[in-house]
């Protein structure tokens, strides 16, 4: 399958380092000139494309846009010579469906809210749908996606709490890592033994979570004997605020 990935900004970037590194399709990128996006398709080895006339003339199964979304909808406007059995899939946030359907009204189309992880192919991918998007497409769809992570389908006015969830919350996890660091470190472990283990030990809860299915609850239930350490922690998060702070901060991210 051809995909090509529209604007090779950071999230283009791990769109297409993600796509690569499972090696099941033919990736291409478009940009404007630009010496980083240059060097970065020399040395991944992808090929590089300046207009949407020459995209349009490899016909692409699938077309990733990652433009800012101030642009995006002048670059769709570019490829209305596209094939209408080519899927759009749009990361441009605040860009609805029905603005894309507006200009490729014959083409599929689906909206994502993805997140960096995607480069590894641990991305957390809000996925929304076009009501008539047929059973071929949606396929096409999941096959490109699920490379990159995990897909998570909810309807279209969903995408943003799922792009905060998603694209802020892995900086809010950073902030508790490195406070639990800085506590680790008070003990006497070296600060790089500490960051492993507590990158290790979040991987493990966070695969835990989603092998288990059970409740964030449950699983705290788990661990917290009664009287012992971990309770005891939990008492003092929960004396600092903690629950509220990280509920206030995605209220302050999707505003």
């Amino acid at each position: 399958m051809k995909v090509t990935v529209v604007g090779v900004g950071n999230m283009g970037t791990a769109i297409i380092k993600g796509l690569l590194r499972s090696k099941h399709d033919e990736v291409a990128g478009m940009n404007p000139t630009n010496p980083r996006v240059s060097a970065f398709a020399k040395e991944a080895g992808f090929p590089l494309y300046r207009t949407a006339e020459e995209v349009i003339s490899q016909h692409p199964d699938v077309v990733i846009l990652t433009t800012p979304a101030a642009i995006t909808i002048s670059i769709v406007k570019g490829f209305t010579s596209l094939g209408r059995q080519t899927v759009i899939i749009s990361a441009a946030a605040g860009i609805k469906i029905a603005d894309i359907k507006a200009i490729l009204p014959d083409n599929p189309v689906a909206a994502i809210i993805p997140n960096t992880p995607v480069a590894v192919g641990a991305g957390t991918i809000g996925l929304a749908l076009a009501n008539d998007l047929p059973a071929p497409a949606y396929d096409q769809v999941t096959h490109v996606l699920s490379q990159l992570g995990d897909l998570v389908p909810v309807n279209e006015d969903q995408l943003s709490i799922v792009g905060v969830v998603g694209g802020c919350g892995p900086a809010f996890v950073d902030v508790f890592m490195d406070a639990l660091g800085d506590a680790v470190v008070k003990y006497g472990l070296d600060r790089s033994t500490a960051y492993q283990l507590i990158a290790s030990m979040v991987k493990g809860s966070g695969t835990l979570a989603a092998q288990s299915k059970l409740t964030p609850s449950q699983l705290r239930d788990q661990v917290t004997s009664p009287g012992g350490t971990t309770i005891r922690g939990v008492e003092a998060l929960e004396k600092a605020g903690f629950r509220y702070a990280v509920i206030d901060a995605v209220n302050k991210a999707n505003q």
